[in-house]
């Protein structure tokens, strides 16, 4: 009975845990990395053909993208995951297919020049449709037996649409553990779907990290902020353009937007319309409005109740073909126009930015995180200049940030999950984070709940019958990513602060209530040390 774990260790993408009981093998999330990698991942250990069953806890890239590889390589076992998960997969993973196409093409091409072999795509999208064959739709709430000693369920998380939390039940004769999975868990006060359900009761637990140093800033009305965005930029005759992630964040911009229009918060321009460019994102629009019963929060039902579709609207048109996306740039009234990807680096989005960038009437709206190195991130940072489609385009568009809004709980959130453990699991394993998150994390959830927590690299592995670790790995550091490490462990100590500083409030709250006595000197000892260090 062991967890190894293979992927997002110290990292924040590529997520996979190996699950081992009586002799039966089987992952949790099977995730392709994205971005740079920081540290190496360990090789599956074991052939993709010994393996029994996946367990998927959403359908995001980053847990689900290397799923058709496995299947490639030799898995036959089945895919769990709940409904939606597996809808949302049926279209995201073809969609990964054709891009890891489209890749190897242009490597071929660059290739060619060179003199040197063709590249092969990491799989294609017959690959793809074969792993979807594999997928085992279940519910929410539903108890699954996967084999003799092994049982599961998924809990919804409320990070995206099927998003689950999984509670697995092992059993091997003469001991019995129970080990949840957090998966990605969703941010509070997110429109549209149901917020995450917490959990009771676990043995062992492994946790997510994304934002476990951090609270998310306060966030500005999205739905008053998108009106004077859009009452602005169509008053100067410009179009506003929102780069955003096809699945997921563009159905919640059109919850938004279609809040203004039945709100009539722009009696000037009633009849604005709405493009979304994004073939995907149309078919996730669609998957979203199919998927209801077990994931939309209330207001949205209450909605859907009156019949009213909380994500449509008079004016929203769904632009499918090349054909279409193109005729949008040649249409002279004004417009919103939501297109992927979300970080500008690739799609139907830099056709939109040529088109709109240099023009002063214009304005540009992002409403996701933009990594580093990303012509999104360029352009939240000021560039004055940019190189689209190798054409030097100069920036006259207003550049705005919808702050606040993140899929992911943030350092309270991740908190407020971890304490609902009726009794202390006998170890917490920190994953799913950047590397200084990972082990600072693990220090709050040791220091304010007093959990056993550990934050594991790659290759680690763990018994879970006698709590011990069998396997205990280091990280190892790969070369491009040292620089970057440099710079992650000259800024850990204040990190370590910060982490104090959690604690501190943390303090604060476990006394509310307290004799104003003792009250009055802490706050007074606060006071003091703030005075010393205020410089």
């Amino acid at each position: 009975m062991k967890l190894t774990f293979l992927g997002a260790t110290h990292e924040v993408t590529g997520s996979c845990t190996m699950v081992e009981c009586g002799g039966v093998l089987g992952l949790v999330d099977c995730g392709m990395e994205q971005g740079k990698d920081c540290f190496e991942n360990q090789s599956l250990p074991v052939s993709p053909g010994a393996l029994d069953f996946v367990l998927l806890t959403h359908a995001h890239i980053d847990h689900s993208g290397l799923l058709p590889l496995l299947t490639k390589n030799g898995f036959r076992g089945r895919i769990y995951a709940t409904d939606e998960t597996t809808n949302l997969c049926a279209i995201m993973l073809k969609d990964c297919a054709h891009i890891q196409m489209q890749e190897a093409e242009w490597k071929t091409r660059k290739a060619a020049r060179a003199g040197l072999d063709p590249v092969e795509a990491i799989y294609d999208l017959e690959d793809a449709e074969s792993c979807l064959k594999r997928f085992r739709p279940c519910s929410l709430g539903e108890k699954i037996s996967l084999a003799q000693g092994i049982d599961i369920r998924f809990v919804n998380a409320g990070h995206l649409l099927g998003s689950a939390s999984i509670e697995v039940w092992l059993s091997e004769p003469g001991v019995s553990r129970k080990v949840v999975f957090s998966g990605d868990l969703g941010n509070v006060n997110l429109p549209i779907l149901r917020g995450k359900d917490y959990i009771g009761e676990a043995d062992y637990a492994i946790i997510e990290s994304t934002y476990g140093d951090r609270i998310h800033e306060a966030c500005n009305d999205p739905t008053d902020f998108l009106a004077d965005c859009v009452r602005i930029t169509l008053g100067k005759g410009g179009n506003l353009v929102i780069p955003s992630f096809a699945v997921g964040r563009t159905q919640e911009m059109l919850y938004f937007l279609r809040k203004i229009k039945a709100d009539n918060l722009l009696p000037e321009f009633p009849d604005f319309d709405v493009y979304v460019d994004s073939p995907l994102a149309v078919q996730a629009t669609n998957i979203f409005k199919e998927h209801y019963v077990d994931c939309y929060d209330e207001e949205a039902m209450e909605l859907l109740n009156q019949g009213i579709n909380p994500i449509a609207f008079p004016g929203l048109k769904l632009s499918i073909t090349s054909d279409e996306s193109r005729a949008i740039n040649f249409d002279e009234h004004y417009k919103v126009i939501l297109s992927a990807s979300g970080m500008c680096d690739a799609g139907r989005i830099k056709h939109h930015l040529k088109h709109n960038l240099w023009r002063e009437n214009s304005t540009i709206v992002f409403v996701g995180y933009q990594a580093v190195g990303t012509l999104g991130r360029a352009l939240l940072e000021g560039a004055k200049d940019v190189r689209l489609f190798g054409e030097e385009i100069h920036v006259s568009a207003e550049i705005v940030r919808l702050s606040g809004i993140s899929g992911h709980a943030d350092n309270e959130g991740l908190m407020r999950w971890a304490s609902a453990f009726k009794e202390k699991p006998q170890r917490v394993f920190v994953t799913h984070g950047e590397d200084t998150v990972c082990t600072l994390f693990a220090e709050r959830l040791k220091n304010e709940l007093g959990y056993d927590t550990y934050a594991p690299f790659s290759g680690t592995v763990f018994d879970l019958a006698n709590n011990v670790l069998e396997k205990e790995t280091e990280g190892i550091i790969i070369e491009h990513a040292k620089e970057k490490a440099k710079a992650r462990k000259a800024s850990g100590v204040y990190a370590r602060l910060v982490a104090a500083g959690h604690r501190l409030l943390a303090v604060i709250r476990h006394n509310e209530g307290g004799a104003n006595k003792d009250l009055a000197r802490l706050a007074d000892q606060i006071n003091s040390l703030c005075d010393k260090w205020d410089r």
